[in-house]
């Protein structure tokens, strides 16, 4: 992987390939140059070449020297016929070739300017995002629980080395950054240090480590989620700076092993994982008009709850201390999207 550069962001566009309309223009170009050989070779024996007769070849020269305004005067119109072809009919299609290769020039110098000030306007508007290191089943995964939650897709950027990856991430409406997410460069290039959160969905454990050590040395603040294939992983992954670690390995075996026998118990799960639908896990902070009992808080909240955050002490339900509810303790409740 080279040097990381400004061309390695890539944003979100409903356009086609610049490869593709270059194509398209090529193929004007040649398809001009074509009628003016048909034009030419209609009415031969109105032009003259220094030789005397003009053949195919001849028009297909006088074609390309012509419409290239090359103009080398060796083959003329002599016949009415012929100057009156070639002021009404090759001199508007010069004037088109023209405007197509100065059009596709300008345009490119104008796509490099707007790119450039693109990412300008990206840094300025970005604030309190959410940064996807790796962008495969996890990542997407991670990108539609983030979306079905509420977040903006604008405040989202994906980070994955494969070319593909990114193409996908941008085709679902997030601004994607090439680049190997355990190098520091590539992280501050997609502003890691000003993110709120970071999610690590990569597929290897040690590139895992490696990409939260990184990125918590570059945002102290932020919120890391990591995930991790082998359970023996997660202290590691809490030491390198990680807040929260999902095995996904164990996970996928405990559901595994409770379909066998509570096949309803999975359902659920998989609902509460599906946000934005049916029901879903909340967390919110209680301030002071919320506060008291926990079966009132049940109904302030539109859903009971389960667990309480209080100065960083996690409280279940039906623990000791966690009979009602106070000002700045953060709880977890059920919540139920199809509610009316």
């Amino acid at each position: 992987m080279g040097p990381v550069t400004a061309e390695n962001i890539r944003f979100p566009s409903r356009t086609g390939s610049p490869a593709r309309a270059l194509g398209w223009r090529l193929l004007i170009a040649l398809g001009l140059v074509g009628l003016v050989t048909a034009v030419a070779y209609a009415d031969r024996g109105g032009y003259r070449d220094l030789d005397g007769s003009v053949s195919l070849l001849d028009c297909l020269y006088y074609s390309t020297v012509s419409i290239t305004t090359t103009g080398y005067g060796d083959i003329v119109p002599v016949s009415d016929s012929a100057r009156l072809l070639t002021t009404f009919v090759v001199t508007p299609l010069r004037v088109l070739f023209l405007i197509l290769l100065v059009g596709t020039t300008l345009e490119f110098l104008a796509s490099a300017t707007r790119a450039n000030l693109r990412r300008r306007i990206w840094r300025r508007k970005l604030h309190e995002h959410t940064v996807i290191c790796g962008f495969g089943t996890k990542g997407r995964s991670a990108l539609r629980s983030l979306v079905g939650t509420g977040a903006s897709l604008d405040q989202i950027v994906v980070v994955d080395e494969r070319p593909e990856a990114i193409e996908m991430a941008t085709h679902e409406g997030v601004t994607g950054v090439l680049g190997n997410a355990t190098r520091r460069e590539v992280l501050i290039e997609a502003e890691v240090p000003a993110a709120v959160a970071v999610i690590v969905a990569t597929d290897r454990d040690d590139t895992s480590v490696l990409v939260t050590l990184t990125a918590r040395e570059l945002a102290p603040n932020a919120t890391i989620t990591a995930s991790a294939r082998e359970e023996d992983n997660v202290p590691l992954l809490r030491h390198s700076g990680a807040n929260t670690v999902v095995t996904s390995a164990s996970a996928a075996g405990r559901l595994l092993g409770l379909g066998t026998g509570s096949p309803e118990v999975v359902e659920t799960l998989e609902d509460l994982l599906s946000s934005g639908s049916g029901i879903d896990l909340v967390a919110e902070v209680i301030g002071a008009d919320q506060a008291g009992p926990i079966e009132q808080a049940d109904q302030r909240c539109g859903g009971p709850v389960l667990m309480a955050y209080r100065d960083g002490k996690p409280l279940r339900r039906g623990q000791e201390g966690l009979e009602e509810v106070k000002p700045g303790d953060t709880v977890v409740h059920i919540l139920c999207q199809d509610a009316t």
